[in-house]
């Protein structure tokens, strides 16, 4: 996965590997295959986003007005070690790094590559099951209504040409947090409230909002149910669990990623 693909991940340019075309009509399906890959279920087997969520925060409602007051206190992080973060959680050309302090492991292509094969593996059918309700929307983007920056002011463009809601890089992001909780069940709490760090990070950098990321973690909830059951994924799992049971106890440093937590507190 290049660093381009992985930052523009629930944008439009996620279909096509190249640059970012119209939004697809909502009837249009969704390759077998992605820019990262072949996922485990494929597009028939992925979750209804429409059936699943509720329709985004109506002109006018409470709803609305809760996510533009989130917004403002996220606009006011940024320059600081929060939105640093958050830089670094759009970019997910890193895969399971984010997590590491999480899960008290050290993960990468490199130190545990049946871990990271079965995320990146897992990211297509997170990141692209929520299109449905992207395609039916098209929710404008925060930084297209209030004219502030974003941390990846390169990917503009593609966003504004893709719907906000839900978000793809909270749904897999959370979803990375449950299968991880999952081979790391001693740190389960920690892991699933990265996976919501990771996801709150898209309304820190100005691309998303709270109702945009919460509908992305129903997604992943309902993707992470399917993949359970699935025999591929299974077998995948077995392996990176097999991994785990192998590695060295290790001790990344996490102060510098939890004192940027805690701002958002």
């Amino acid at each position: 996965m290049n660093t381009k693909l992985g930052i523009a991940l629930g944008a439009a340019v996620l279909l096509s590997g190249q640059s970012a075309p119209p939004p697809a009509p909502m009837s249009a399906p969704l390759p077998a295959r992605t820019s990262l890959g072949a996922g485990y279920l494929g597009q028939a087997k992925l979750p209804d986003s429409v059936a699943l969520l509720p329709p985004p925060s109506a002109p006018g409602s409470r709803a609305l007005r809760r996510d533009e007051r989130a917004q403002k206190r996220a606009l006011a992080l940024r320059g600081t070690a929060r939105w640093t973060l958050a830089t670094a959680d759009a970019n997910l050309a890193g895969g399971g790094k984010a997590f590491m302090c999480a899960a008290g492991i050290a993960i990468g292509a490199t130190e545990t590559p049946k871990i990271e094969a079965l995320l990146r593996r897992a990211a297509p059918d997170l990141g692209l099951a929520g299109y449905g309700a992207k395609r039916k929307y098209m929710r404008a983007r925060p930084f297209m209504n209030n004219g502030q920056p974003t941390c990846t002011p390169e990917m503009e463009t593609v966003l504004r040409g893709d719907g906000s809601y839900p978000s793809g890089h909270s749904a897999l992001g959370y979803g990375w947090g449950m299968i991880l909780a999952d081979l790391v069940p001693e740190r389960r709490g920690q892991l699933i409230a990265r996976g919501v760090v990771f996801g709150d990070s898209r309304r820190i950098c100005n691309v998303h909002y709270l109702s945009d990321i919460e509908a992305g973690r129903t997604v992943a909830k309902a993707v992470v149910a399917k993949l359970r059951a699935d025999p591929g994924y299974q077998a995948d799992f077995a392996a990176a669990q097999a991994e785990i049971r192998a590695l060295p106890k290790a001790r990344p440093d996490c102060a510098a990623e939890a004192a940027a937590i805690r701002m958002t507190r």
